[in-house]
């Protein structure tokens, strides 16, 4: 199937390199020196996708997943901008394309976790009956430190850590 994929690298030319060696007619490689965002993107859509799965999970419909994934992408931008990151980065495969991926995806384990706290399941049996890691639940606290250090406002994000770690109820997050 045709897909796209970020290369994120200081250098450029190497960067280059890759993506020529890497791309075919059916996977194009997009190389960049936005090593932050490229990282961020990566991490932050983990967060933005368990929120994604809660709402699901709470039964809500498409007009309400398509609104959190917009405001996720806005808070994605926010804090990789803030680190140092281009917003083009964001509005690419390393972006707005692993973002969707993540949280609309089948498997998605993050979208998965957030699903089944949506439907009232405690995280440690989430946790406990999977095989593979949901990077968000980690990454949301540290988003949350590195968001109150840098005076960013996610507000999902911290509802995320919210309902993650102090067990306040996904309906009252959302």
């Amino acid at each position: 199937e045709p897909s796209v994929a970020a290369v994120g690298c200081a250098d450029e030319a190497l960067a280059r390199r890759v993506r020529d060696a890497l791309s075919s007619p059916s996977f194009r490689l997009y190389s960049t020196p936005d090593l932050a965002g490229v990282e961020l993107g990566g991490a932050l859509k983990n967060v933005v996708a368990i929120a994604a799965g809660i709402v699901r999970g709470l039964g809500f419909g498409y007009n309400t997943q398509a609104a959190l994934v917009a405001r996720g992408l806005v808070e994605m931008t926010r804090l990789a901008v803030a680190e140092g990151a281009s917003m083009e980065t964001l509005l690419g495969a390393a972006g707005i394309g692993d973002l969707f991926l993540t949280c609309t995806g089948p498997l998605s384990r993050n979208l998965h976790v957030g699903e089944r706290l949506g439907r009232g399941e405690a995280l440690t049996d989430v946790l406990g009956s999977m095989r593979m890691v949901a990077e968000g639940v980690r990454t949301a606290k540290a988003v949350s430190r590195l968001a109150e250090r840098r005076g960013v406002e996610m507000p999902i994000c911290a509802e995320v850590c919210r309902v993650l770690y102090e067990g306040k109820a996904p309906r009252r997050a959302l």
